[in-house]
């Protein structure tokens, strides 16, 4: 676990949108503090300080230590609302957490050594399935990351959930047992070359087709009129007798 950050709040009286335009008004987001068995607690925090980790992927997984009237709590962020225009953090809320508490948050995970997969270098392209995995731990016990070495993947590998190891006291919350986390897929140039290829054959095997068609038909005809050539000879000389 990273290092706890301190950030700086303070009490907030009132609520609704009033309450809160007039808070954002002033350069601050409102915000709530809830959990471990008390009271929610109304607060609000300058956008400033609060900008400089909200953006990070790692934030809702990192515990906090809010300052709030000379007394800190220790909290993890659950949920931070951006404003859709200018991507400023609005509106947050953090979960007060114990030694006690058990929380389910969503890990990233980070991909190390691209440089030195040769599927990439030979212009695969990774191919990201999951880009967080699902835990349960303890707050003081959740991973920063989840890191996935990628040297040595040929184009067509695949890693799967086994690869990531566990520290003590995590577990994952999936049923399902090794779930693909990533691939090397192939380069789109080789694929769209592989498709062509593959449509020329198609076109030639039904113009090859085609063309064999009729020969066959017309021999059918002329076998058929070469037998019964005799037969009509005979009648004829019965006629005639």
């Amino acid at each position: 676990m990273s290092q706890v950050t301190t950030l700086a709040a303070e009490v907030r009286e009132g609520k609704g949108k009033g309450t809160a335009h007039a808070i954002r008004r002033q350069d601050r987001i409102p915000a709530v503090v809830y959990g471990d068995k008390q009271a929610p607690l109304m607060i609000s925090m300058a956008v400033k300080e609060i900008s400089r980790y909200a953006n990070s992927p790692s934030f809702l997984t990192s515990l906090l230590d809010l300052t709030i009237g000379g007394k800190k709590h220790r909290v993890l962020p659950r949920d931070v609302q951006f404003d859709p225009v200018s991507d400023k953090p609005i509106h947050a809320d953090f979960l007060r957490v114990s030694a006690s508490t058990v929380v389910r948050v969503a890990v990233p995970v980070s991909f190390m050594n691209p440089d030195k997969a040769p599927g990439i270098k030979r212009g695969g392209t990774l191919n990201v399935v999951h880009h967080e995995i699902e835990v349960t731990c303890a707050p003081h016990l959740i991973p920063e990351k989840f890191e996935i070495d990628l040297e040595g993947l040929q184009i067509g590998d695949a890693v799967h959930l086994s690869a990531i190891k566990l520290p003590s006291g995590v577990k994952l919350t999936t049923l399902e047992k090794d779930f693909t986390i990533a691939t090397i897929a192939v380069p789109s140039g080789v694929r769209a070359e592989a498709e062509e290829a593959a449509a020329a054959a198609a076109s030639a095997a039904t113009a090859d087709a085609a063309a064999t068609a009729p020969a066959a038909g017309a021999a059918a005809p002329a076998a058929a009129g070469a037998k019964a050539a005799p037969a009509a000879a005979k009648a004829a000389d019965k006629g005639k007798k």
